[in-house]
């Protein structure tokens, strides 16, 4: 099994849906990374920072889940990272309400030494200076999984080339891959995402599933139909977390295992949409996930006869 080095936000989160809201609760990519990949039981660790704000049980909810918490830094007198955002009905946009970045404006992170020889590190959507200080501080990666957004597009373009150009994946949502493309199609975009860096290519499309694309190889999983969307905060986050995590427990890096990958980081995406911010997340059973897994199989197997 691989060492997972995961990177991203632990922060507070206050969300509203149509469904209701929220005060303050746990969140952040870091945290739903690390909740996702913990299905797995991998040898992780999360690198991020929080203010002495910060409560206790929730760190204590992340080593409970063997995740290694050394490298999240606590600044005395900081205050944690804390985004709030309502969610129109049809769940695929929102508003953002608040962003405090708090003690992120200065984050300076620290690798664990148990961690800088990990196998597969996680780069969470982060400022593209940070993903970078991290990478510099890894000794032989086997594989850098990269999730960045259109903010980080629209304002730190440059950097943010310099980190794709250093990764092994990226996976960002079809507006994204547009965006960093400049093409419609998203085949001509992935080819384009290529020739900035990464081998494979990995665009989510919510709702519509994920596309998985490899030089001329391409693998689609469908999301799995669900009778009630609650809150889809994190979902991108636990997707890419159930996909490394897969991926660092078979410690197999192949185009094919990376379909499976697909699968498992999609299937556990489907649970966090049921809940608010990481409450069902919290509560998983293997149980849940088998049976799910399941579903998934009757999903997209099929027999057809070609003539």
């Amino acid at each position: 099994m691989s060492k997972l080095l995961i990177v991203g936000t632990v922060a507070f989160d206050a969300i509203e849906t149509p469904f209701g809201k929220t005060d303050k609760i746990l969140g952040g990519a870091g945290t739903y990374i690390g909740l996702s990949a913990a299905q797995f039981n991998v040898d992780s660790a999360v690198v991020s920072v929080v203010g002495d704000d910060f409560p206790q049980k929730y760190l204590d909810l992340l080593t409970n889940n063997n995740i290694n918490i050394e490298g999240i830094e606590i600044v005395e007198g900081g205050k944690t990272f804390f985004w709030s955002g309502r969610y129109h009905n049809d769940l695929n946009t929102r508003d953002t309400l608040d962003t405090q970045l708090n003690v992120l404006a200065d984050f300076q992170p620290i690798v664990p030494s148990a961690y800088k020889d990990a196998n597969i590190v996680m780069l969470g959507n982060l400022h593209p200076l940070v993903q970078l200080s991290v990478l510099e501080q890894i000794e032989n990666p086997k594989l850098v999984v990269l999730d960045t957004m259109n903010f980080w597009m629209d304002n730190t373009w440059e950097d943010l080339l310099k980190v794709i150009k250093k990764v092994d994946v990226i996976t960002i949502n079809d507006e994204e891959a547009r965006q960093l493309s400049g093409e419609h199609s998203l085949v001509k975009a992935a080819r384009k995402i290529y020739e900035l860096g990464p081998d494979y290519v990995v665009i989510k499309k919510g709702e519509h599933g994920a596309l998985l694309f490899h030089q001329e190889e391409i693998f689609f999983a469908p999301a799995l139909p669900l009778e009630e969307v609650f809150d889809p905060t994190g979902a991108g986050d636990t997707f890419a977390g159930g996909f490394a995590g897969y991926l660092a427990k078979t410690n197999d890096i192949s185009f094919e295992n990376m379909k499976n990958a697909i699968i498992y980081g999609s299937n556990l995406a489907s649970f966090c949409v049921e809940k608010f911010g990481t409450e069902r997340m919290q509560e998983l059973s293997a149980t849940d996930v088998q049976g799910r897994l399941e579903e998934f199989k009757k999903l997209t197997q099929f027999e057809i006869e070609i003539t």
